[in-house]
């Protein structure tokens, strides 16, 4: 009794062999497998080093290299409203240094012209006079009084610095009781480079 073959059914389709694949393609597969894995890995590590970067950037702001804004005319010459200035924070500030400070929730830039202990005197011309000595400013285009409304001789409390605007006409500064001497801790840094505008780059002196 011969065998009948079985006839496929109708609809049913021939399996096609499963063709394996070369050697090559398996070590093309692989190649780009890896370099997918070590793109990702360079990505990730390129990433949080760029946050890292930017959070130091951010504490040195903050902490040691303050960058700010001029608002005002108080310091022209030196400074123009609309400059961007770095400064350093420290603890001492000596005459001639021109320093950044709170003020009634507001950050002024002045000049430190005396220091604790020092006496001021400053004569109706503009002249100004640290312990007895007439003070060469270079810095200052135009003397004035200014508003003030100390008497004269008047001795820089201890822990604060007299402090002045290179414009005398109009600044407000330790000359009038509204701002007076500025506490040490008050300071936020002495300004030291001008960044903006491009064309005034450089040492703010």
């Amino acid at each position: 009794m011969s065998e009948e073959k079985k006839k496929p059914e109708q609809g049913e389709q021939k399996k096609a062999p499963v063709e394996l694949p070369s050697i090559d393609q398996l070590r093309e597969e692989l190649s780009k497998e890896q370099y997918r894995h070590s793109y990702n890995r360079i990505l990730r590590s390129t990433i949080f080093s760029l946050l890292v970067v930017a959070a130091v950037a951010v504490l040195l702001a903050v902490l040691l290299l303050p960058v700010l804004r001029i608002s005002g005319t108080s310091m022209t010459e030196t400074l123009s409203d609309g400059d961007i200035v770095v400064a350093i924070t420290g603890r001492n500030y000596d005459p001639g240094d021109v320093v950044a400070f709170y003020y009634n929730n507001s950050i002024l830039v002045k000049r430190v012209i005396a220091t604790a202990g020092d006496w001021v005197d400053i004569k109706d011309n503009g002249d100004v006079y640290v312990n007895d000595e007439l003070l060469d400013e270079p810095y200052v285009n135009e003397k004035a009084l200014g508003e003030c409304d100390l008497d004269f001789p008047y001795q820089v409390p201890d822990q604060k610095n007299f402090l002045m605007g290179d414009h005398r006409a109009t600044s407000i500064d330790s000359r009038s009781s509204t701002v007076g001497c500025v506490d040490n801790g008050l300071i936020i840094g002495k300004i030291v480079f001008r960044v903006w505008p491009m064309a005034s780059l450089g040492l703010v002196r």
